[in-house]
């Protein structure tokens, strides 16, 4: 980018409170701070939230017997790997942050991306945020309300603080974030080792009841079979979100591959662990009467010491919180970027070299979900719009080797696994309108309210030039607010 003086844009340039502008040289844009195990703790710390401590319910539902359980946690860990297998080389092949987003955008042009981009924006990123903030509140008050239900203005509360703390962190800078990443995953990874290890040590001491016939009742009822790898796929999410913050990441040829290869596996493999430890202490009965069956678990294992294990779930949510902040932040960013948000999200701090606007806006929108009451159901409603998005992604990487065939692809897989990956994200697609039609319709009625907005945006060109200056004007008065600058667009990968 020029200095300010030689260049400016049409949303304005100027920076600071003084009179004349600052001048920002070319190096304003987003810095790869990223590493190697910062990416690892990006997918495991995200990954590992709340799931694993509450949805062992639905997967036993859902399959009917222990054995059957556990097979189909070892399997959503497969497919979440294929998966990834997918992104890797949608990653490697489309450098440029934004994840789903910007595939579906390279592959099928602007309209289907901005229908992602506004489901995105509207419902599942800020839900999502919200929910995670309040189950953390929720469990890291529950040791002081021991006797009772914890408050819910209390809880609310101290989501909003967990949300506004951790968004202050992300604005002031990208180290910082990625530093609250790391200690959170590797506390999370210890509580669920405690876990792993208590239930091994059970296991040696004989108590293997409740693996005796571990097969019986088994369901034959492949509706209730999906449902339960719908739950266990729910505990997996997040496989794909270091693709979102790809510009950040050191050498990403390299590291992002790595840290895919290095994450699946560890997660998979810990609540493989984690749900035998689970059997091996609780019976299948009581983690059907069970709403948190670590909680359950912690109660009969740790006696008194049994508020470790809600202070090990709020820890582990602070951490997702941190994830889904990071990464949503970075795909408003580059939506705006693309000039399919307003340009002032697509701005960077001159000093801090953040996308502090994206960030701030992601963070209102989650506070603003917080008063809301019907959030847990427009999450249940956007199932099916996240699993789209995930099947175009990878459509669109078929879709591009045929389109694009010279395309440079440091990462190439054989087709039979994205065709793998397709048929399965059409299971998960098609299953729904079946079993819950009315969820599906409303999430597809979601998604269609993005069509007017698309065509008032961004369709209609000759906006009226009041509306155009009044526009420019706040842009501007913005960036003077918050010392921020638009990044040069990068090249179309």
């Amino acid at each position: 980018m020029a200095k300010l003086g030689r260049k400016r844009t049409e949303s304005g340039t100027s920076t600071g409170s003084g009179k004349a502008p600052v001048p920002v040289e070319e190096s304003v844009k987003l810095k790869p701070k990223i590493t190697l195990a910062n990416g690892v703790a990006i997918i495991v710390g995200t990954i590992i939230g709340s799931g694993i401590f509450l949805t062992p319910k639905g997967v036993l539902e859902g399959s009917g017997s222990v054995g059957f359980s556990l097979i189909i946690w070892a399997a959503c860990g497969i497919v979440s790997l294929i998966g990834a297998l997918c992104y890797a080389e949608l990653g490697t092949t489309i450098v440029t942050s934004g994840g789903d987003y910007i595939y579906i955008l390279r592959a099928f042009g602007p309209f289907w991306a901005f229908l992602q981009l506004w489901v995105n924006l509207i419902v599942i990123r800020p839900t999502a945020q919200a929910i995670v903030s309040l189950v953390f509140a929720n469990y890291a008050l529950q040791p002081f309300f021991p006797s009772c239900v914890v408050p819910d203005p209390a809880v609310r509360l101290l989501a909003a603080l967990c949300i506004g703390i951790l968004t202050f962190v992300n604005v002031m800078n990208v180290r910082w974030a990625t530093r609250i990443q790391d200690i959170f995953t590797i506390a999370k990874l210890l509580a669920l080792v405690i876990i792993i290890m208590t239930g091994l040590v059970m296991l040696g001491m004989g108590k293997i009841s409740n693996f005796t016939d571990s097969f019986e009742g088994t369901t034959r009822d492949v509706g209730k079979a999906s449902l339960a790898f719908y739950s266990g796929l729910f505990a997996y999410a997040g496989w794909n979100f270091l693709n979102f913050v790809t510009e950040e990441l050191k050498d990403p040829y390299r590291n992002l591959p790595r840290a895919i290869y290095i994450s699946i596996p560890i997660v998979t493999t810990i609540y493989v662990l984690v749900n035998l430890a689970y059997f091996t202490v609780v019976s299948p009965f009581e983690i059907l009467e069970s709403n948190a069956v670590a909680v359950t678990f912690g109660d009969k294992v740790f006696g008194v010491m049994a508020w470790i294990v809600p202070v090990f779930v709020s820890l582990s949510c602070f951490g997702t919180v941190n994830g889904l902040l990071f990464t949503s932040g970075r795909l408003f960013f580059v939506g705006a970027r693309e000039q399919q948000l307003p340009n002032f999200l697509a701005m960077i701090h001159v000093e801090r070299f953040t996308p502090m606007p994206a960030l701030l806006f992601t963070a209102g929108l989650s506070l603003l979900m917080l008063v809301s009451s019907d959030m847990f159901a427009l999450l249940n409603y956007m199932s099916f719009a996240q699993w789209l998005s995930v099947g175009a992604s990878i459509a669109g990487m078929l879709w591009l080797r045929y389109k694009e065939p010279d395309r440079p692809r440091p990462i190439k897989f054989h087709p039979i696994i994205p065709v793998t990956f397709l048929m399965f994200v059409g299971f998960l697609l098609i299953l729904p309108l079946h079993a819950a039609p009315m969820d599906t319709g409303i999430g597809l009625l979601i998604i269609c309210t993005g069509i007017p907005v698309y065509i008032i945006g961004l369709a209609w060109k000759k906006k009226p030039k009041a509306f155009v200056r009044f526009i420019v004007n706040l842009t501007r008065k913005g960036q003077k607010l918050m010392s921020v600058v638009p990044q040069e667009t990068p090249s179309k990968d």
